[in-house]
């Protein structure tokens, strides 16, 4: 259903772009989705490590592949001049390093949660949620970080046409996140 009203509203706002190339690998790709995690976590006991390491060596190279079409998403949708891209691809990777540093946070606390479904204490799913708010509010301030410096080499407009991009892509891959992770009350 969420993904329908998902097509149904990029149909309606966004031309067939590139951009859809990423929505629809966010969308279709089940490898990615959290539900894994947590049906790995009560599976736990009956796999074998290989099995496990396999899976997390599958993740991490989808989350890559994700990371990629998101930089190609974003070459294809922001108009730069060949004197603006030398300048902003390089601030571009030092921004994606260190907004992967907080996704790495973020997939470790999904895995912690995952871990613990069945048995988390009022403490935990408390700390979780700390934790989980703190990341979020990691990425508004690297993306305050950033602004002046992308405002360095790209005009205004511009960066804020990035940071538009960004936010969509990050705000869909996030949305996708977020509808496979059980509510904390459903434990019980």
């Amino acid at each position: 259903m969420i993904r329908g009203l998902i097509a149904k509203r990029i149909r309606r706002t966004v031309e067939p772009s590139p951009f859809l190339l990423l929505v629809a690998a966010i969308i279709c790709l089940d490898v990615f989705h959290p539900l894994h995690l947590f049906q790995q976590a009560n599976a736990q006991s009956a796999a074998n490590k290989d099995s496990q390491s396999v899976s997390e060596h599958d993740i991490q190279l989808l989350r890559q592949d994700i990371r990629s079409q998101k930089k190609q998403l974003i070459a294809s949708n922001l108009t730069l001049t060949d004197a603006e891209a030398t300048k902003f691809w390089p601030v571009y990777d030092q921004y994606n390093a260190e907004m992967t540093n907080i996704g790495d946070q973020k997939y470790a606390l999904i895995k912690e949660y995952a871990q613990k479904f069945g048995s988390l204490t009022d403490e935990q799913a408390e700390s979780l949620l700390n934790r989980s708010l703190a990341l979020d509010e990691a990425i508004a301030q690297l993306r305050i970080k950033y602004v002046p410096i992308i405002n360095k080499v790209l005009p205004a407009a511009k960066t804020a046409t990035f940071f538009q991009i960004d936010r969509r892509l990050t705000s869909l891959i996030d949305l996708q996140l977020a509808s496979g992770i059980p509510l904390v009350q459903e434990q019980q």
